[in-house]
């Protein structure tokens, strides 16, 4: 899973560092997020995931989930590169006892999830990251901005060429 990591935050970078900074505040729909949000979101999703993996529980009544939005593509990339290693040093120190161990969503007194806390890391950490990133590369469409490489060519970018 580490080396999954490693190289989905090669990709992920290669997507972020395509966002115009001039449309931060761009929406496709009055329901979505920003531009900036988005891509903030996506920024930040490993290394929140990594400090909910170091508890036993969590209880989500206790957070708020506004997405701040950055002010510049710089910022998200940092975010992002402070993001990433701590997910990645979280995932290196898990022993398998610890990815084997209950984690539990809870919402006061009331368990919404009850997940081994690798299944934490695969579903939230991974896969929520991949679908929100997705939906960058789907902003970026809408703004013709050139839709980098993610797996294998996209319209714009072929690496089989």
């Amino acid at each position: 899973m580490l080396e999954e990591f490693r190289e989905e935050a090669i990709t992920t970078r290669r997507v972020l560092e395509r966002i115009p900074g001039d449309k931060l505040a761009w929406k496709p729909h009055a329901k979505s997020m920003s531009l900036g949000q988005l891509a903030w979101h996506i920024a930040t999703v490993p290394g929140g995931v990594a400090r909910l993996a170091q508890l036993e529980r969590f209880d989500a009544s206790q957070r708020k989930f506004d997405v701040p939005s950055p002010k510049s593509v710089e910022e998200i990339l940092t975010a992002f590169d402070e993001s990433v290693r701590e997910a990645d040093g979280c995932l290196q120190a898990m022993t398998d006892q610890q990815a084997e161990a209950r984690w539990r969503l809870m919402r006061n007194d009331t368990e919404l999830l009850n997940w081994p806390r690798i299944g934490l890391v695969r579903r939230i950490m991974l896969n929520h990251w991949y679908h929100h990133r997705g939906q960058l590369s789907v902003y970026l469409r809408f703004l013709d901005v050139p839709v980098p490489v993610i797996y294998g060519r996209s319209a714009d970018e072929d690496p089989f060429a």
